[in-house]
């Protein structure tokens, strides 16, 4: 599917959609470090009937997968956000909408309010704060009326990573694009325009490179503390936060100490940080510091449904997909995305089966082994 996808977009947008920061060494850890993970199955089970379902948050799920937040989706193709949105919907899957997305947060979710399924999957939307918390105020406040189940801060960004490919290649929206939730924004003043709404009109590099330069400061802050952000955000909404952007044991226990309500283990794709720690390898330390007290979420080297095994064998509650699902969008739309989530759920329930795990409550990590330099050896 990335190689139909690759064959579709513009390199910079394939480039922008693909690449990691600086050597894209997290990038490729991040899948690596998958098939560095062997399972060791369990035979003479009666796998006959597999159930791949589960709960989160008092919803159940066919599957503990759900989509990725990423950037600017009317980019891979038309469809863009809608066509995302509707294959989520459709398929009932969980789907977590960018803040920096091509299409409007309102017209996202009535897609949801569209579905023929009897209940509807919860929506998340997710965000950045900028130094200002003040200046987001209104895109939650428009989130939270539009019945997002969960606000996703991203927490991963002091500052952008050192992403060399966007530098050489800058990615500028065509006309008739643009970043639709900025506009909830508040003023940053009287006459002259945010930023925000430089960046939505750059139509060249020069207005494009100028505005980046001028909100780098501005739609990331490096001032940010737990404090002060769960209490702005507790005051701000009634909707569920979680902290995408989590590698750290010690931030995950802080997570469940300011009562945040689920966290996401993510390296932000490999674009941030280069030399840090794959998601998979972060999972069961983050996993042994939550001790079961809210859910874990794993982002990040997902590609086949065997990963997402493995992932639930360390401990992992759900998983996400980011660029597969991208891929599917640029290669056939909402049909597209469709293909790519139904391969994974078919994939994880013939993983399971040849395991010997009929549903997720016995998947461990008995079922695993790691292989060093041939060997195998117990997590």
């Amino acid at each position: 599917v990335e190689a139909i996808a690759r064959q579709k977009l513009p390199s910079n947008v394939y480039n922008y959609y693909a690449c990691g920061a600086d050597n894209q060494s997290a990038l490729e850890r991040n899948q690596c470090d998958f098939d560095s993970l062997l399972i060791l199955p369990r035979v003479l089970r009666d796998v006959s009937s597999v159930d791949t379902s589960t709960e989160l948050f008092q919803t159940k799920f066919s599957i503990p997968i759900g989509i990725a937040p990423s950037a600017m989706q009317r980019l891979a193709g038309p469809e863009g956000e809608l066509g995302m949105a509707s294959a989520a919907a459709k398929m009932g899957l969980n789907m977590t909408l960018s803040s920096n997305s091509t299409t409007s947060l309102e017209d996202v979710a009535f897609v949801r309010t569209q579905s023929e399924r009897k209940s509807m999957a919860p929506f998340w939307f997710q965000i950045y704060l900028t130094a200002d918390v003040e200046l987001r105020v209104p895109l939650i406040k428009h989130a939270e009326a539009a019945a997002y189940q969960a606000l996703v801060l991203t927490v991963d960004t002091p500052v952008l990573g050192n992403r060399i490919n966007e530098r050489q290649t800058p990615l500028i929206l065509p006309e008739g694009l643009r970043l639709e939730n900025l506009e909830h924004d508040k003023v940053e003043g009287p006459r002259k325009p945010s930023p925000n709404r430089i960046l939505m009109d750059a139509r060249t590099l020069e207005q494009a490179t100028n505005a980046l330069r001028e909100i780098g400061g501005k739609a990331h802050s490096a001032s940010l503390t737990w404090e002060s952000t769960i209490k702005f955000l507790r005051q701000t909404t009634k909707m569920k936060i979680i902290l995408k952007g989590i590698l750290a044991p010690e931030d995950a226990a802080l997570a469940v100490e300011y009562g945040v309500d689920a966290i996401i283990v993510s390296n932000h794709g490999g674009r941030q940080l280069d030399c840090v720690p794959s998601t998979i390898q972060a999972l069961p330390g983050v996993v042994q510091a939550v001790g079961g007290r809210i859910p874990v979420i794993l982002d990040g080297g997902i590609r086949r449904g065997s990963d997402v095994f493995k992932a639930l064998a360390l401990g992992a509650d759900f998983v996400l997909v980011g660029r597969p699902a991208l891929w599917g969008l640029a290669s056939d739309g909402q049909k597209g995305v469709e293909t790519v989530m139904n391969i994974l759920e078919r994939e994880l329930s013939r993983t399971m089966a040849l395991a010997g795990a009929s549903n997720l409550r016995e998947i461990n990590s008995t079922l695993l082994r790691l292989s060093v330099d041939g060997r195998l050896s117990k997590l």
